[in-house]
């Protein structure tokens, strides 16, 4: 029996193999494709991180480029990852897929094809994004209507000739349109209301200003569990870092459509919720830049004035598209950018709450020797991504480490 078996090789499994192998605890790290793997496979093209470089801070191993405030394409995450690997050679094997985790009399055994581990401690690092989701009611789209998953999607010119539909306004959704459109294609988007946020404000990158101002929310501040799931704010890394404009991209010929809500023949069934929609979205937008403002004022730090402008949510009014006939607006794809579904019923010992996530606290679960790492609001908003899942991961790795010496 091994002290610990890490379930995933991306970077929450390789975090925590960090601390094991610093603190020379025997374990394994079992991944079932490649490493970076969902990087490589589900990201289009010209994909880029939205935080900057300088976040990139895994542990033992933050960014060390000469652009900290540049955004990794999809090929430099992967490179990074590799890197990683490289910089430490954690006991990791890549091909096997953990199918199942059940309590034994002195641990857990993992099943796999390539045979079961005895393992006394368990860490899950498999992260929340694990199955594209696409609604039920997409079955009921014309054949004549070419769908794909956003996790799909690579190239406007790859796409079939005709408008794009869509459907999902969260990081991949706006960033997928805003190419798009700027490809000169017919691009409709279905909103969803996910928060807008401005890439640069006086002077500096956003995330400056948050890391700054110590914005840094853990899951017990949320007024709700259900709010771990809302979507992080949209804005992209791409040329440098810009920020996303539905409103300016709808001027321009993109059109902006409420929420999505079935489909019946040849006809789109749309929410009338865009002005509600699009209103949440720049509420959070003034929320975010005036709170810049009240610590640059509070702090009296010598900044430049207010470099952005967007209009006053109360008094965002836009025509509401009813029911969309898919065949007259010559809509021949749809990108469905509706997120990711998991399923943690493979771990048999967890217990799970409403939603379906493993009850834990900061990755601790109240069975002993098993471990959650690299959920969304783990700990922090930042929990799954680069930036934040070391912290976590020392965390949980330091209460294994004290079981394995105990």
């Amino acid at each position: 029996m091994i002290d610990a078996l890490v379930i995933g090789g991306g970077q929450a499994g390789l975090a925590a193999s960090y601390h094991l192998t610093e603190a020379d605890c025997e374990h394994v790290v079992l991944e079932r494709d490649r490493v970076g793997e969902r990087w490589r496979s589900e990201k289009w093209d010209s994909f880029t991180l939205v935080t900057p470089n300088w976040m990139n801070r895994l542990p033992g191993f933050p960014y060390r480029g000469d652009d900290p405030d540049g955004f990794l394409t999809r090929e430099q995450v992967v490179a990074y990852l590799e890197d990683y690997v490289d910089h430490f050679d954690p006991p990791l094997r890549c091909g096997i897929e953990a199918t199942s985790v059940r309590r034994n009399g002195s641990g857990f055994t993992v099943k796999t094809p390539a045979g079961s581990y005895e393992a006394a401690n368990v860490v899950v690092a498999t992260g929340t994004f694990q199955q594209p989701h696409v609604p039920e009611f997409s079955a009921d789209v014309p054949s004549t209507v070419r769908q794909l998953h956003s996790s799909r999607y690579r190239t406007p010119d790859r796409l079939p000739p005709g408008a794009i539909l869509v459907v999902g306004s969260g990081q991949s959704g706006t960033q997928i349109t805003q190419e798009l459109h700027e490809a000169g294609r017919d691009v409709y988007l279905s909103v969803s209301g996910a928060p807008k946020a401005p890439r640069r404000y006086r002077g500096r990158d956003f995330t400056r200003w948050l890391v700054d101002i110590g914005l840094e929310e853990t899951v017990d501040d949320l007024d709700s569990p259900g709010d771990r799931f809302a979507p992080h704010p949209y804005v992209s890394g791409k040329d440098g870092g810009r920020e996303i404009d539905l409103l300016e991209m709808a001027e321009e010929g993109m059109t902006l459509l409420g929420r999505t809500d079935g489909v019946e023949g040849d006809r789109l069934l749309l929410a009338d919720d865009l002005d509600e929609s699009l209103r949440a979205s720049y509420e959070t937008y003034g929320e975010l830049t005036g709170g810049i403002d009240r610590y640059i004022e509070g702090a009296g730090i010598d900044a430049p004035p207010p470099d952005v402008s967007h209009p006053d949510a109360d008094d965002l009014s836009f025509d509401t598209v009813g029911d969309l006939d898919l065949e007259s607006a010559g809509i021949r794809t749809i990108v469905w950018a509706t997120g990711y579904r998991f399923d943690f019923s493979w771990v048999e010992p967890a217990t799970f709450d409403e939603w379906g996530y493993p009850v834990h606290d900061r990755g601790v679960t109240d069975v002993p020797g098993l471990y959650f790492l690299g959920l969304h609001w783990l700990h922090t908003q930042a929990s799954g991504l680069l930036v934040g899942v070391g912290e976590d991961a020392e965390h949980v790795s330091d209460h294994l480490l004290s079981r394995v010496s105990s």
